[in-house]
């Protein structure tokens, strides 16, 4: 098995031995369980008759499936927690709803896309390095970008917190239409828990930091998206300041770890 496929076993084994272990209705558990057994299974099976097409593309499927199982986890927030995430946002930012309140409309406005089109970020990398001949980075790329989306989906099954937008204010005058949009895609499309650390700045973070070596400029300006997605994260209150220091720290971790051991 490529070691991201490696990676992505564990964290599905882990998963389903978590399952056990964390107070959980018998529903939850049963289907985290046979997810856990059937995602294990499947790759397997990939890794050892799956064509290359198939093993470089498939890591999208199962990032999504590894979110979503981590969300099954989400039971109750931890008051204190939420309180103590909150606290230090308030000391770094003032208060959340109106410390942005002055940004120009249109930055407000395009952070919110950024976040909305953060999904797209991991397709987009891969295939960069495929149109450009270098498919053969596909086990580093996925082994940098699934180690880090998981890092940050696998500490849903112990702490639990809400996301500030959740029950803070809408922050600053944002266009009221597309700050709609941006919460209903949240509420209709996500887990609707929040991720410590933030799997949208380690992701994202990850993608461009396994493109640059390759591709300097496309790299680049992956980083620019990168931190402009971990931007909107503060500043639409979709994570907490926490969240996105930890999601980079994350990924810088899964950069260094990568190059350390020669992938």
């Amino acid at each position: 098995m490529r070691s991201s496929e490696c990676v992505a076993f564990v964290y599905f084994g882990v998963m389903g031995a978590l399952a056990w272990l964390r107070p959980l209705p018998a529903g939850r558990r049963l289907v985290i369980t046979i997810v856990a057994v059937v995602m294990d299974a499947a790759m397997f099976v990939v890794a050892h008759a799956g064509s290359t097409l198939v093993r470089d593309w498939s890591p999208l499927v199962v990032i999504l499936v590894g979110y979503f199982v981590s969300g099954r986890f989400f039971i109750t927030p931890s008051p204190s927690l939420e309180a103590w995430l909150a606290a230090w946002d308030r000391r770094l930012l003032g208060d959340p709803a109106t410390r942005f309140a002055g940004w120009p409309r249109s930055v407000l406005a395009y952070l919110e896309l950024v976040y909305m089109g953060c999904f797209l970020v991991v397709p987009l990398g891969f295939a960069l390095l495929e149109l450009t001949g270098r498919s053969s980075l596909a086990n580093r790329y996925w082994t940098m970008v699934i180690g880090a989306e998981f890092g940050a989906f696998a500490p849903l099954s112990l702490v639990q917190t809400r996301p500030p937008w959740a029950f803070e204010l809408a922050p600053g005058p944002a266009d009221r239409a597309m700050r709609r949009f941006a919460l209903r895609m949240v509420e209709q499309f996500t887990i609707r828990a929040n991720t410590f650390p933030s799997g949208h700045v380690a992701g994202s973070l990850a993608v461009a930091f396994a493109v640059i070596g390759a591709m300097p400029w496309a790299g680049a300006t992956l980083l620019g998206l990168a931190l402009s997605i971990s931007l909107a994260c503060i500043v639409g209150r979709y994570h907490y300041v926490a969240d996105v220091l930890a999601g980079a720290v994350l990924a810088v971790v899964m950069w260094v770890g990568v190059v350390a051991v020669g992938l």
